[in-house]
């Protein structure tokens, strides 16, 4: 019989969505030494990729990170540093511009790229040997993975053994105009620090890109997205690039094993918003629980750490997509 995975449920010295979401930050580990491998685009651009090596007959996780994510991410340190002692693979694609050097062309990256997430992995299989390997989104990364599973439908099953989502802003309207409210207000602050640095960055490469005004004034993520992101990605507008990149439409055409764990009360996604058993495949197994709130899943007595997560992706690669 399959062991049957831990739920998760938050220490009680820790209430609260907004004190589990920040948390993990003052308690991240240092990273491990991962290997740089800068991959040249099919448009001519670049990509950075980090490796936690190992041998080549083990277990390959890739992890695609959040918004202004990167290796240095807690998830991604704590993900690291279990791969290591557990002897699995790690390799963490940065989406474009988020590896520490602006990438060359005007377009970055956005919530639905699943063309992009499509390549990645597909290079990756092939350089696993074509071995299938475990795919994992986080955030921002998990809402564009999912949109490509269920976009690629049984096509996945080629190169994934299956998709693990943590924390996917599955209904990014819900989740950006969530996030212009309230307390909420400072992780759109955090995030329009870095997004406006990059995109000043931009113009200065690409002079008239779009209106350096109406960004610099962006006082949340939908009018950054309305004049930045969507124009940048093809999009019409934030309506258009919120409602065409949001996963949750595409969850009922995921032929993959793939489990999506979105707590209740994570300050980014409201939970009147996450989906439902007719939202999904038969592939698809929601975990909802109570608390987590935004990757933070701290667990342990005081100051805790942040293994919940990883032992989570291990049982789900190990026993549930076979």
């Amino acid at each position: 019989m399959k062991p049957a995975a831990r739920p998760y449920r938050a220490p009680a010295w820790l209430p609260g969505g907004h004190a589990q979401t920040l948390w993990p930050l003052l308690i991240k580990p240092a990273a491990p030494p991962f290997r740089r491998e800068r991959w040249a685009t099919p448009d001519g651009d670049f990509i950075d990729v980090d490796h936690l090596d190992g041998p080549a007959e083990s277990p390959l996780l890739v992890l695609f990170h959040g918004l202004e994510g990167s290796a240095r991410s807690h998830y991604a340190i704590s993900t690291a540093l279990a791969c290591q002692q557990a002897g699995w693979r790690l390799a963490l694609p940065h989406f474009r511009g988020c590896s520490g050097e602006l990438n060359r062309l005007p377009r970055g990256y956005h919530s639905g790229d699943a063309e992009e997430i499509d390549w990645m992995l597909r290079r990756l299989w092939h350089a696993n040997g074509e071995r299938r390997i475990h795919a994992t989104g986080i955030s921002l990364g998990g809402n564009a993975l999912l949109k490509w599973a269920g976009e690629q439908g049984e096509r996945a099953a080629e190169c994934v053994t299956g998709i693990a989502a943590i924390c996917a802003p599955l209904d990014l309207a819900a989740c950006g105009h969530g996030l212009a409210r309230g307390f909420n207000r400072i992780y759109t602050r955090h995030f329009l620090h870095t997004l406006k640095r990059n995109a000043a960055a931009r113009l200065r490469r690409y002079p008239g890109l779009f209106d350096e005004a109406r960004m610099r004034h962006a006082a949340n993520l939908y009018e950054f997205d309305d004049v930045v992101t969507a124009p940048l990605h093809g999009f019409a507008g934030a309506d258009d690039y919120w409602l065409r990149a949001s996963a949750k439409p595409w969850l009922k055409s995921i032929a993959v094993p793939t489990v999506a764990v979105n707590p209740k009360n994570d300050p980014f996604l409201p939970a009147s918003h996450l989906p439902g058993p007719d939202d999904i495949s038969p592939s698809v197994r929601l975990e909802q629980p109570a608390s987590g709130g935004h990757l933070g899943f701290v667990s342990g007595a005081f100051p805790g750490h942040l293994d919940w997560l990883p032992q989570r992706l291990f049982h789900f690669f190990n026993f549930e997509t076979c």
